[in-house]
């Protein structure tokens, strides 16, 4: 005689006016036992993608001790909605000798047909599953580039408040006055070279200012500094995570210096979002940031540089990375070298390199001689631009800002069309060639415009900045010499034969 008895097993996750109750379930597999005695087990707000679930372990753990013949649940999905769990539950009650039933879909494993059926429907919940999950996800990214703050603590310094954006309710940060100044400080501390995290831990604990986990911590304050949420974002903002490979939503022109940034997970990024840039998502806030972006870039360059975090710069031989351009075709140079002879260092188009559509640079071009090059050139600019200056204060130009943000758009275009070029047939290239060369004609009309004024938009005080670095060339580390780069040239063009330098003044 067989003295084992009959199980019920219900599951909710959540209550909803659309879901059914555990009590209902329970009545509903009493039904299908039609009045007989038996033992219920039930879990309410777990959810049914995995097995770790109390009164569920239980079940199992009666099973395995022969107290249970049949196991009744109301919808399969109630039990399981993972394919691989249920094969595995399915595999165990086998060798039990349970009975699987389904009240409402009228699935009996005793027999072949059921078995089968049963199979059949879980693999629809679970595709069911991930079909929600790919919803959920599409409307998280579609809210990302909207601007819309994801919900969430507010980062320290900052406060929310109720808004409505396109006509939907969200939040918005504020600054909070206090907090606020005590971010400000952080940054403006850390950006000077001889301040470490520990100064700056240091000093707020002199001052007995707490944060919520008591003192500043390090992994703390490195990861607040590293969050563009606080920047006034501007063309620099812009250019800086462009060159590091991150998707920027919002056009060159949103980038005024007044908003702050919010960075998002790119979809198919595993890295953390701080610690590498490459694909992450960013968009401009409604929100106001705290800080300069100057003061932000520098503190965020120097923790690249910091080997006790790893740089993520993508740029590692060659202080041109990024900027320097094939003068025919407009392509990136790559940096390579002679495999046999390392002491060879070259620069190589990246067209050329991929399908031969560019004849390339069309000699030699060696990676120090180019570099030499440029500094001098650099040198004679900087010579020449104080003796222009004469130390004038820098005047506001709009149209400058307004000439650069439409030359950032232009080489956003040219790089989208170099891009297309790669295994494209010979119409496309045609075409692609054609509207690069129309840009590129553009592009050298803006350059020109923005070198006319730029002069009178420089401060003495970064032009004395520059100057310093230049004078101390050997001695400055990578990432200064990448930035006196973006702060005076816009682009090189370079073949064999000439090497013609863009300037941003």
């Amino acid at each position: 005689m067989d003295n084992r008895i009959d199980a019920v097993y219900a599951r909710q996750s959540i209550d909803k006016k659309d879901s059914i109750s555990i009590e209902s379930q329970i009545d509903f597999c009493k039904y299908e036992l039609k009045g007989g005695s038996c033992k219920e087990y039930t879990d309410k707000g777990y959810s049914g993608k995995n097995t770790d679930r109390p009164r569920f372990q239980e079940l199992i753990r009666d099973i395995e001790n022969g107290l249970i013949k049949r196991v009744v649940v109301y919808k399969l999905d109630r039990i399981s909605r993972s394919i691989i769990d249920f094969a595995g539950m399915m595999e165990m009650f086998q060798n039990y000798n349970v009975e699987f039933v389904s009240s409402t879909e009228k699935f009996d494993t005793s027999t072949p047909m059921g078995r089968a059926m049963l199979n059949i429907c879980i693999v629809f919940a679970q595709l069911e599953r991930e079909t929600i999950q790919k919803r959920v996800t599409d409307a998280y990214y579609s809210r990302c580039q909207k601007g819309f703050f994801m919900s969430g603590r507010a980062p320290y310094g900052f406060k929310t408040e109720p808004i409505v954006m396109n006509g939907v309710k969200t939040k918005q940060l504020v600054a909070d006055p206090d907090k606020a100044e005590q971010v400000r400080l952080m940054f403006e501390m850390y950006a000077q070279p001889d301040t470490s995290f520990g100064d700056i831990a240091r000093y707020f604990a002199d001052k007995e200012i707490s944060f919520k986990r008591g003192e500043l911590q390090r992994t703390t304050l490195s990861t607040l500094l590293r969050n563009p949420v606080y920047a006034q974002a501007d063309l620099e903002m812009y250019e800086f995570f462009k060159s590091q490979g991150a998707a920027i939503v919002n056009d060159a022109a949103d980038f005024t210096g007044t908003n702050g940034c919010y960075l998002y997970r790119g979809r198919d990024v595993t890295e953390r979002k701080y610690s590498n840039l490459k694909d992450q998502i960013l968009v401009i806030a409604p929100h106001e940031g705290l800080v300069s972006s100057e003061i932000w870039l520098a503190c965020r360059k120097r923790l690249m540089s910091n080997t006790s975090f790893g740089s993520t710069h993508k740029a590692k031989h060659t202080w041109l990375s990024g900027k320097i351009k094939c003068g025919r075709c407009g392509a990136a140079l790559m940096y390579t070298y002679n495999a046999e002879r390392r002491e060879k260092q070259y620069f190589r188009c990246r067209r050329h390199m991929d399908n031969k559509t560019c004849e390339g640079v069309g000699g030699v071009l060696q990676v120090p001689i180019v570099e030499q090059s440029i500094f001098d050139e650099m040198v004679k600019k900087m010579s020449a631009f104080q003796t222009l200056t004469g130390g004038k204060p820098a005047k506001a130009n709009p149209k400058l800002t307004a000439l650069n943000v439409e030359l950032a758009q232009v080489e956003a275009e040219i790089e989208k069309l170099i891009d297309t070029l790669t295994g494209a047939n010979r119409t496309l290239i045609y075409y692609a060639n054609s509207k690069i060369e129309e840009l590129d004609a553009k592009k050298q009309s803006l350059v020109m415009a923005i070198a006319e004024i730029s002069a009178e938009a420089v401060s003495p005080e970064k032009i004395e900045r520059i100057s310093g670095y230049l004078n101390n060339w050997d001695n400055i580390d990578f990432e200064d010499k990448r930035l006196v780069v973006d702060g005076l040239i816009s682009q090189v063009r370079a073949t064999s034969e000439s090497v013609q330098i863009e300037w941003r003044i």
